[in-house]
C-alpha cells in the first residue's frame, strides 16, 4: 500500500506551477502511479492529491454505502466528484493547481505538501500551523486511540 511520509514546504514558480517535491515523486513513481485527483479537502481548507488508484478505491468506497435512487445520496456523489480535478505532472515534475482550488484553499505562493498516508495534503503555509492539535492534546488522543485495544 502506498504511504507518503512528510511536510515539504515549496513556492509557486512565476507561472503558478508547483514542484511537486522529489521525495513524494519518487514514492508515486515506485507504485507505477502517474495520474493524480485534486480535491478540496471535505474538513480543512487544504488540498488533497490522491494517486488515481487511491481515489477510485475511495469513490469505490463511498458509492458502496450510497443509495442511488435516494436523492440525498445522488447528491452527496454529486459534490464528491464535482469538486475534483484530474491532474498529471508535466516532465519536470511541477503541476498546475487552478485558480478555482488554490482560492477555495487560500493559497497564494507558498505551500506545504504533505505526506498522510496515501494522500498528499496541500496547505497554504499560514493555515498549516492551525490544523494540528495542541502537544499535550495529541499525546493523550493518540494514548487514548492506541489503548482502546488492549483488554
Amino acid at each position: 500500500m502506498i504511504r507518503f511520509i512528510g511536510d515539504i514546504p515549496a513556492k509557486a514558480d512565476s507561472k503558478g506551477r508547483f514542484f511537486l517535491p522529489a521525495a513524494l515523486r519518487k514514492t508515486l513513481q515506485s507504485y507505477g502511479e502517474e495520474k493524480l485527483v485534486l480535491r478540496t479537502d471535505t474538513f480543512q481548507q487544504c488540498l488533497v492529491l490522491s494517486p488515481e488508484s487511491v481515489w477510485n478505491e475511495l469513490v469505490d468506497q463511498l458509492q458502496s454505502k450510497l443509495n442511488p435512487f435516494n436523492k440525498k445520496h445522488s447528491m452527496v456523489m454529486r459534490q464528491f466528484v464535482a469538486d475534483s480535478e484530474s491532474i498529471t505532472l508535466d516532465s519536470n515534475g511541477r503541476l498546475l493547481i487552478p485558480k478555482r482550488y488554490l482560492q477555495k484553499a487560500g493559497i497564494d505562493c507558498e505551500v506545504h505538501f504533505l505526506g498522510v498516508n496515501n494522500t498528499i495534503e496541500i496547505w497554504a503555509t499560514e493555515k498549516l500551523e492551525k490544523s494540528f492539535m495542541e502537544s499535550d492534546e495529541f499525546a493523550q488522543t493518540l494514548e487514548e486511540l492506541m489503548n482502546d485495544n488492549e483488554l
